[in-house]
């Protein structure tokens, strides 16, 4: 069973939410998919024991072979090869942007004289641990680095499939979003009752709806709004699975790097029944 967090926007409490359950499953796997800025190992605090580099295969060209035909930028739908012709003034070029490059390996394989050869570019790593009698799995990508989903594909592969594995998506609608989410059993989406929380929420129900995914709507901080996103849910039939108050003890223990289902009973409760009814919602 795969239950995916994700939200519109960042800042909803995805984290919190994600972490939370973990914490009232037994025998969890929560994968930090997050990994632009995962933050889930401060709350979990996990004893890594595994930490494995992630390379994407770049393209360089033999400059014996290449003749500068210029099918390689032409296949490349993500402008990540320039050739420069050659002239009687210039010796031509073949040029490579390696933080464009999707590793898709088109330019290779469709290369007539064979000429492009692949290097490992290191994109970031993943670290492996327990935390708290969770498998705790998350990836660091590598300052700089633009293309997240590799690394990402990578955490998910960690994925125990006979096993609860909870997934803390990045935030937004894009890629990450999507390589995250993507084979799901459940999608919860963490929204908060403000402007931006709702357009970002509709804009997240289109992602998951169109992946086929069964999903529900966590509000947080759900008593300083206008009651919109409620209306919202109404309107569309999305089941809102748990409603999360602005309470200043939740806030102290989230300062403090404490996942609140430790301190307060209630909330250890109310989750392990949010666990057990997104499992109805997956066998229904």
């Amino acid at each position: 069973m795969i239950i995916s967090v994700a939200s519109g926007k960042g800042g909803t409490g995805k984290t919190t939410v994600a972490v939370n359950l973990a914490l009232s499953v037994e025998n969890a796997q929560l994968l930090d998919c997050d990994v632009e800025e995962p933050n889930a190992h401060i709350f979990l605090k996990p004893n890594f024991t595994k930490t494995v580099p992630v390379t994407v295969p770049i393209p360089a060209a033999d400059e014996k072979k290449c003749t500068l035909c210029g099918i390689c930028q032409t296949v490349c739908n993500f402008h990540a090869i320039a050739v420069i012709p050659k002239t009687d003034e210039n010796p031509g070029r073949f040029l490579h942007f390696p933080e464009l490059c999707h590793g898709c390996g088109a330019c290779g394989l469709l290369c007539p004289e064979k000429a492009i050869a692949y290097e490992d570019r290191e994109i970031g790593t993943v670290e492996a641990g327990d935390a708290q009698g969770i498998s705790f799995i998350h990836g660091r990508l590598e300052v700089g680095e633009v293309m997240s989903p590799p690394l990402i594909k990578r955490v998910r592969s960690y994925a125990d499939s006979k096993g609860i594995v909870i997934i803390d998506a990045p935030p937004g609608t894009s890629c990450p979003m999507i390589a995250s989410t993507k084979g799901s059993d459940f999608c919860i989406l963490v929204t908060e009752p403000t402007p931006f929380g709702l357009n970002d929420l509709t804009l997240a129900v289109e992602v998951v709806r169109k992946l086929g995914i069964p999903f529900g709507v966590i509000i947080n901080r759900s008593d300083i709004g206008d009651g919109k996103v409620e209306a919202y849910c109404r309107e569309q039939n999305i089941p809102v699975l748990l409603s999360i108050p602005f309470d200043r003890k939740i806030a102290e223990l989230y300062s403090c790097g404490i996942s609140f289902v430790q301190e307060m009973n209630s909330y250890t409760k109310k989750f392990s029944e949010l666990f057990q009814m997104i499992r109805e919602k997956i066998r229904a």
